[in-house]
């Protein structure tokens, strides 16, 4: 419990933050997104990748009077649910929009939002760890939210920020650089670094009582260093001596709940055969990842791939890799309808140009699909085979036809 004073005192102090703060980078995803007293507009994704601007951009587009607050003001360290109602003291009930900066800190604060809701206020709320909010919500205020997750800068994005053309040479520098913005200012990894250990102590760490620090690192740091690779968690708990898959799995999912990594199964249409394959693992950001690790070093074939996965996720959450004889390295789904089939390569050439067409006529065959497409770095050209259309695109050719919806 905290005294109304040092409520006052944050609350006074984060308005002249917010009302400076800068507009920044026009996001993609608020051109759809419109604040209403009909819902609650969550924004989630990994620390530092803009939530807070794009939650800044949505209240400059009101006129109606509005409040901010941010829950991990270290001033208000200890805020509990009784003092919501000195926060509602301090900020008036003229205010009919509300914007919360990661209140999944507060134990039961979707009571207080669904107060506000019931009282016909505009409210949107950030949070960065995915699961923490899921859980509430679909307690106390389920079918009266609509959640966004938000990413670091997409390809896109990144050209727009550094006022670079969309050519091979700006999509080499997003493959090392990464989209997070704070660190395209000043292109220190250090930043990244302290990012990640940020995270996995303050949300996953300290958030779970997690008694073994160095093991839960360990994982952390190994998955990031093999990035589009293979993982089972029986493997990761022999390397590592983790008690049992279930801790391992634990481990896992708080990563992905975080943001920090995403995983895939391998393509079965029994939930059963994909629970017990192994996954491949990616990561939030190129740059992130490399920060992180140091097996890139040599192998943009992988921080390739990712990054044309994190374009796939941004608008996709049904991804699959497919392996049978050969291997195809993504398979996305829509609903019932399979609405991708792609194969990622750096550079096509005699030594990998059959194992590559060959894993993707495979899946274009299983899926009964007519075309696919194979991303590489820099080649275009279009291949039949057997009644089957390969398309071969330059990733920024690729990446300007999903921006575009075609």
């Amino acid at each position: 419990m905290l005294l109304k004073s040092e409520i006052e005192k944050s609350y006074k102090n984060q308005k002249i933050t917010w009302k400076n703060k800068p507009s920044g980078l026009t996001r993609k995803k608020i051109e759809n997104l419109v604040l209403s007293d009909n819902y609650i507009l969550i924004i989630t994704g990994i620390r530092r990748c803009g939530k807070s601007t794009l939650m800044h951009q949505l209240s400059q587009r009101e006129n109606e009077p509005s409040a901010h607050f941010n829950f991990e003001d270290f001033r208000i360290f200890g805020f509990e649910l009784s003092d919501f109602s000195k926060l509602n003291d301090i900020i008036g009930e003229q205010v009919m929009c509300y914007f919360f900066d990661e209140i999944q800190n507060v134990v039961n604060w979707e009571i207080y939002i669904r107060e506000l809701h019931d009282k016909g206020k505009k409210i949107c709320i950030t949070g960065s760890n995915a699961a923490m909010l899921s859980k509430e919500l679909g307690t106390k205020l389920t079918g009266r939210n609509i959640q966004i997750e938000l990413f670091p800068f997409s390809y896109a994005e990144y050209c727009q920020f550094q006022k670079h053309e969309w050519n091979t040479q700006s999509f080499n520098s997003y493959l090392l650089d990464g989209g997070f913005p704070d660190y395209l200012k000043s292109k220190q990894k250090e930043y990244l670094q302290q990012l990640f250990k940020d995270i996995i102590y303050r949300d996953i760490i300290v958030r779970y009582g997690i008694r073994n620090a160095n093991s839960m690192i360990e994982i952390a740091l190994f998955l990031i260093s093999n990035t589009a690779k293979e993982y089972s968690l029986n493997s990761i708990k022999k390397a590592f001596g983790v008690g049992s898959t279930n801790s391992v799995a634990n481990y896992v999912q708080w990563l992905e709940d975080a943001y920090i990594l995403f995983s895939i199964p391998r393509f079965s249409p029994s939930l059963k055969i994909r629970a017990v394959n192994p996954k491949k693992v990616y990561t939030i950001d190129a740059g992130f990842a490399q920060a992180n690790s140091s097996s890139f070093t040599d192998d943009i074939g992988r921080i390739f791939e990712n990054v044309i996965f994190l374009e796939l996720r941004r608008n996709h959450k049904e991804i699959f890799y497919f392996k049978e004889q050969g291997e195809c390295d993504f398979i996305v789904k829509k609903g019932k309808e399979i609405c991708y089939i792609l194969q990622v390569c750096v550079e096509l050439h005699p030594d990998n140009m059959k194992r590559e067409i060959n894993g993707l006529m495979e899946a274009l065959s299983y899926f009964n699909k007519e075309e696919g497409v194979i991303v590489t770095l820099n080649q275009h050209d279009e291949i039949y085979e057997d009644g089957k259309k390969i398309i071969i695109l330059p990733a920024h050719e690729w990446l300007n036809i999903i921006k575009l919806g075609i």
